[in-house]
Order: C-alpha cells, then sequence, then structure tokens
C-alpha cells in the first residue's frame, strides 16, 4: 500500500514537472531566435563602435589640419599687415 502511494506521489510530481517545462520547451525555438538576433545586433554594434572610433581618429585629425590652416592664415595676414 505504502509503495503505491509512493509511486503515485513519483507519477504525480513527474506530471507537474511535466507540464511546467511544457511551456518552456514550447518557447524555446522563439528563444533561439531572439539570441540570433540579439547576437547580430551586438555584432552591429562592435562594427559601429570601431567605425565611430575610426571617424573620431579623423575628425581629431581634421581639426589638427584646420588648426595648422588658422594659423598659416594669421601670419599671412600679419606678413601682409605689415
Amino acid at each position: 500500500m505504502v509503495t503505491w502511494i509512493v509511486v503515485g506521489v513519483v507519477v504525480v510530481a513527474f506530471v507537474v514537472l511535466g507540464l511546467a517545462v511544457r511551456p518552456v520547451l514550447a518557447r524555446l525555438p522563439r528563444l533561439r531566435r531572439a539570441a540570433l538576433a540579439l547576437q547580430g545586433r551586438q555584432a552591429e554594434a562592435l562594427a559601429l563602435q570601431s567605425a565611430a572610433e575610426e571617424l573620431q581618429q579623423r575628425a581629431e585629425a581634421l581639426q589638427e589640419r584646420v588648426l595648422v590652416a588658422q594659423q598659416r592664415t594669421e601670419l599671412i595676414k600679419a606678413k601682409r599687415g605689415n
């Protein structure tokens, strides 16, 4: 008698576990697609980050060239003014 009660409790526990796991297993394909989409977006973000860093370096170099051009312009104006 006790054996049947234990077997019944174990069977009920497995049924409850199966019912609890079923929705999660049903969502796995959507979760996988979402994970792949997030990985793709992460790769895009990394590419954009490196492009932004390159653009920042180019902007800094251009800023230095602008300063040199301004200094040259000031020198030319100073020479013409004398």
